[in-house]
């Protein structure tokens, strides 16, 4: 896992690269908070969605909720970014519009667009 920090005056983002799945439970989101906390100082992330377990994209496993639920509770906002498209899950989709219209959590196509959505966010 290799951490990136792109900044915009005070705003950090920790931009994380893997060629590996990272979470596939809320332990591993949890572990993945605490290690970009302690090496990177962020409270902001970027992942790619291939870190991700396809479970979490099935919302009836509520991993997604769980998962995300504890990057609330920590104060950590999150940018998955990948290709979403080939999901045809209707609550998935709207799951991932509401979460784009919130402040935490998003689900968009590129690194450009999930660092501006974090930048702009407190």
């Amino acid at each position: 896992m290799n951490i990136a920090i792109n900044e915009r005056g005070a705003s950090k983002v920790a931009v994380v690269e893997c060629g590996e799945v990272l979470i596939s439970s809320v332990q591993d989101a949890l572990d993945f908070m605490a290690t970009v906390r302690y090496e990177a100082d962020c409270h902001k992330i970027v992942i790619g969605k291939e870190a991700i377990a396809e479970p979490f994209f099935d919302l009836s496993t509520r991993l997604a909720g769980e998962i995300l639920q504890k990057f609330v509770n920590y104060g950590v906002q999150i940018a998955i970014v990948g290709d979403f498209g080939g999901y045809s899950s209707k609550s998935l989709k709207d799951f991932i519009y509401e979460s784009n219209h919130g402040k935490n959590a998003f689900f968009l196509p590129d690194v450009s667009s999930a660092l501006d959505a974090l930048h702009s966010v407190g």
